[in-house]
């Protein structure tokens, strides 16, 4: 009954347009007030939630991905990539997904990745006669790849969270990474061969190659700087970080592509999502301790024991109510308030937690691109200067190879796992 009395209480918040972070915190804290346990715990769950090494790769990472993102990276990104591959059938298409991969593996941000990327393609793809809705659902979905491909900041979150280590989160995300963007460009190569109305890519000269790669080069260097010093062991993600965040300052900075109200600009929006994402933390490290005082999380862990017996019942429903969460909740909200409560069942039905961790981006990625709240639909509608429905008609395919990804993932879980513990 208490359970059900929490899950309502915080239904009815969320319901009522309360911010998540002072919903989980407020709630939280009244659930303490009325079982007379001191509220000391608030400030010291305040303090705690930020006091981590480990956190400090969210701002550093939102700092690189927001000074790239300002500095005009993504045009010359894509242009490379189109340049090697933008004559193929359904070239534009592959040249954006491709850029979303290799962008995706310098910033760590969904948000980030769709619109650095969905600035230069969006208006290329259409100008070509690309459909309005496949480019848009393209991007959309290409742009989700930011938090699967490492870095990750909902996998820096899990890690903190479920205290496992980050850099295995990392590397378990590639594979899943790189197939989940190998499917987006085979749907490329259908719609070319099905689509109608596109204007094919004339083949790029050696000469406007070589230009291009040379211009996209430092780029592809950071990526290859942030990913390698973390499988390498060289640093830290934190250190990773931030010596990405320096590289991508000198990389613009050497460019002249960025001015300094753009610099100030990129510092402003990443303070108000680091800002965004801390008090959400926070909240939900208030309501997590409220919720284990009141024995919740073992309670629902010996009721999942208890009452399920197959691990692939759990999984199945964990992603149904993730779908249904992802209608009315953004993606870092459903990964605080569902992780502490669920973490405590995995051992017990034999799951690896890498290997949730892993799932549970996979189904985020899906809730970003899930009407009515999808991050990502408002983020290409705000790019696109384009109604929400056309968004939302474009993303469909994209979401059921999301799901496909997600089965295979329980069939095959090597797809995760092969690369941090068997390679």
């Amino acid at each position: 009954m208490t359970i059900l009395l929490i899950v309502l209480a915080l239904v009815a918040l969320l319901a009522l347009r309360v911010p998540v972070a002072f919903a989980l915190g407020g709630l939280g804290a009244a659930l303490l007030f009325i079982e007379d346990i001191s509220l000391v715990m608030v400030p010291q769950a305040l303090y705690s939630g930020m006091d981590n090494f480990v956190l400090l790769a969210v701002p550093l990472f939102l700092l690189m991905s927001n000074v790239l993102l300002k500095g005009g990276v993504g045009k010359d990104l894509f242009a490379a990539v189109q340049s090697w591959v933008g004559h193929w059938p359904g070239g534009l298409g592959v040249a954006t997904i491709l850029s979303c991969a290799i962008f995706a593996a310098i910033s760590g941000s969904s948000v980030a990745t769709a619109a650095t990327i969905g600035t230069v393609a969006i208006s290329e793809m259409t100008s070509r006669g690309y459909d309005r809705s496949f480019v848009l659902g393209l991007i959309a979905a290409g742009g989700t790849l930011g938090i699967l491909i490492p870095p990750s900041i909902p996998m820096i979150i899990y890690g903190v969270v479920t205290e496992e280590s980050i850099v295995d989160l990392f590397l378990a995300g590639i594979g899943p990474g790189l197939f989940l963007a190998g499917l987006f460009i085979g749907f490329c190569f259908l719609y070319a061969r099905f689509g109608k109305g596109y204007t094919p890519t004339p083949r790029a000269a050696w000469a406007e190659r070589r230009r291009a790669t040379l211009r996209a080069l430092p780029t592809v260097v950071l990526a290859a700087i942030v990913i390698g010093g973390i499988y390498a062991g060289w640093f830290t993600p934190t250190e990773s970080a931030g010596i990405g965040f320096s590289v991508a300052l000198i990389i613009v900075l050497a460019r002249r592509s960025i001015t300094w109200p753009l610099l100030l600009e990129a510092v402003r929006v990443s303070m108000i999502t680091t800002v965004s994402i801390f008090l959400i933390l926070v909240g939900a490290k208030v309501f997590g301790k409220a919720i284990t005082l009141y024995q919740i999380p073992q309670e629902i862990s010996q009721l999942i024991v208890g009452n399920i017996s197959e691990p692939w019942v759990f999984i199945l429903i964990v992603c149904a109510i993730l779908l249904v969460m992802g209608l009315f909740l953004e993606a870092l909200s459903m990964l605080l308030i569902m992780v502490p409560v669920l973490h405590p069942s995995l051992g017990a039905m034999g799951i690896d937690p890498i290997w949730f961790g892993v799932l549970f981006v996979v189904m985020i990625e899906a809730a970003l691109i899930t009407p009515p709240v999808g991050l990502n639909l408002f983020v290409i509608q705000a790019v696109a200067k384009a109604p929400l429905m056309d968004v939302v008609r474009g993303v469909w395919p994209f979401m059921l190879m999301m799901l496909a990804t997600a089965a295979l993932l329980w069939f095959w879980p090597d797809l995760a796992l092969y690369i941090p513990f068997k390679l």
